[in-house]
């Protein structure tokens, strides 16, 4: 602490003490915070403050029809108490903590809460500021997170559905005959409230979908089958209150690729071939999907990462300007430079839920990478590629890699090295408030190629980077209200044979 802040503290102990002895003030303990370092050069970081990338000021964000990310904008409501007047159970609100905003959700919308005895938790609404995630607000997000997803594993959300979101195995046309299956039985007149089901464009013609037959059957969902397409899920995802996803692991991380920003609760039937993601079986489809509108639904949160590209700007213009092979990447992310010249510019934003995996592509070397966490730089990397995990990605690329299995529940980034040319290099797990960026210096023989949950391969060519964070926007997966989170033990024992082994004979 400077002679400022032992100025201050000093002040503040004999104001607010007056005559207090020198033993009382020295017991005194106040705790200053700086503000960051004024070093660390603004061209490394993408900053919100004056956001450049559409994903983080878009106003459908305002608009959101997901309850659960409404949550994530503040934080949990307060304890529960009863009203005195009415008798119903009621979150009150306090100061620092925030509800559903009825503006944004609107009057159909609004979502009860039912508790372990099947009260009804009604959540009175307050006025809810849109946030902008930026550098300082990673680990408070993060924690906050973290913290709903732990209220809501032991409640149940009582959702208000009117537009039901199916995804179906693309490439499966078996599959076809199971979505009209579960569409035809959303569009019943039979159902407690007229459905509007939203299935992908290609069903519209055909021939074992056979959309108009299915119009001919049921008259009364005229104009309440509809047709989505990627385009339709990225920009108006708040129009959808359910998802339904038929098909494997795949299928799940197809439909977190198609909602890019928030993503409505999402349940998924187990017609692939792992079924880490898939929790519930389509053979009693009816009574599951019957029962999740009615009795409502138990909601995991899954980690997602933000990735954001950075490319490194020429600067051709300047005839002072350095030589790629003069500038360095570790000085222009970490250094303390004077100059205040934009050295990188954002290109691309992408959420994922499995993994972004840095490496060589058709390179016939390996890759050189540098790897930063927040102000540090980690290491140099002389391998194949490398891997960062979610812990809902421990068991894909990660685990081939090598890589530690990690709980969904973790809130943590694994990092792993693709066929690092060393025998040190071993994987690592990290907290999930760190900032990583992966970069290929300007020096590097050749380019790297960035995939994110194997899709969208984008080349990185020297001065580079990738800049890898906490999302505010995690994977609200729907969990069998049975068995919660044993599944995932369940699931490794099951597909992986965890610890599969003859068993010891005893001694005789």
């Amino acid at each position: 602490m400077d002679h400022d802040a032992r100025d201050i503290s000093s002040a503040a102990v004999d104001e607010s003490h007056g005559g207090a002895s020198d033993n009382e003030a020295r017991n005194k303990l106040e705790v200053v915070f700086y503000p960051d370092s004024n070093h660390r050069r603004k061209s490394s970081l993408v900053t919100m403050e004056k956001p450049r990338l559409k994903p983080h000021h878009d106003p459908q964000d305002r608009t959101t029809a997901c309850y659960v990310h409404s949550l994530i904008a503040g934080e949990w409501a307060a304890p529960i108490k009863t009203d005195v007047d009415t008798g119903d159970m009621v979150a009150p609100i306090r100061e620092d903590e925030a509800t559903v905003d009825p503006k944004l959700l609107g009057e159909d919308n609004l979502v009860s809460v039912m508790d372990g005895d099947n009260k009804t938790i009604k959540l009175e609404p307050t006025i809810l500021q849109s946030r902008h995630l930026t550098k300082r607000q990673l680990s408070d997000m993060a924690w906050n997170v973290r913290k709903l997803s732990k209220k809501l594993g032991s409640i149940k959300l009582k959702l208000t559905v009117q537009n039901v979101f199916i995804v179906s195995k693309t490439h499966d046309e078996s599959l076809v005959s199971l979505t009209r299956k579960v569409t035809r039985w959303l569009i019943s007149k039979d159902r407690d409230a007229p459905y509007n089901v939203y299935v992908e464009r290609r069903m519209e013609t055909h021939p074992d979908f056979g959309a108009l037959q299915l119009l001919q059957d049921e008259p009364s969902a005229k104009g309440r089958l509809k047709y989505w397409d990627p385009k339709l899920a990225q920009e108006q995802p708040h129009l959808f209150d359910f998802v339904i996803t038929l098909g494997g692991d795949g299928t799940v991380l197809y439909t977190s690729w198609l909602f890019q920003r928030i993503v409505p609760p999402v349940l998924s039937f187990a017609l692939g071939s792992l079924g880490f993601l898939t929790n519930f079986d389509f053979t009693d489809h009816k009574r599951i999907l019957e029962n999740a509108f009615r009795d409502g639904v138990v909601v995991s949160l899954r980690l997602r990462f933000e990735c954001t590209i950075m490319r490194s700007k020429a600067r051709l213009k300047d005839p002072h300007s350095r030589t790629l092979t003069d500038r360095d990447l570790v000085e222009e992310l970490i250094g303390e430079e004077g100059e205040d010249t934009l050295t990188h510019t954002p290109d691309r934003v992408y959420e994922i839920l499995n993994d972004v995996v840095l490496d060589r592509g058709p390179n016939p070397t390996m890759s050189q990478i540098e790897l930063f966490g927040d102000d540090e730089h980690f290491t140099t990397l002389l391998a194949d590629g490398i891997c960062i995990a979610t812990p809902t990605g421990s068991t894909a690329y990660n685990l081939a890699a090598g890589g530690s299995l990690s709980h969904p529940e973790n809130p943590v980034i694994l990092v792993t090295a693709i066929c690092a040319h060393t025998l040190s290099f071993r994987p690592i797990i990290l907290p999930d408030t760190i900032v990583l960026r992966m970069g290929v210096p300007y020096d590097a023989r050749t380019s790297s190629w960035a995939s994110f949950d194997g899709r969208e391969r984008v080349e990185l060519h020297p001065g580079d980077y990738v800049t890898v964070s906490a999302s505010r926007y995690p994977f609200a997966n729907v969990l069998p209200q049975d068995r919660r989170g044993e599944d995932w033990v369940h699931s490794i024992s099951k597909t992986l044979n965890w610890n599969s082994r003859t068993k010891q004979k005893s001694f005789k």
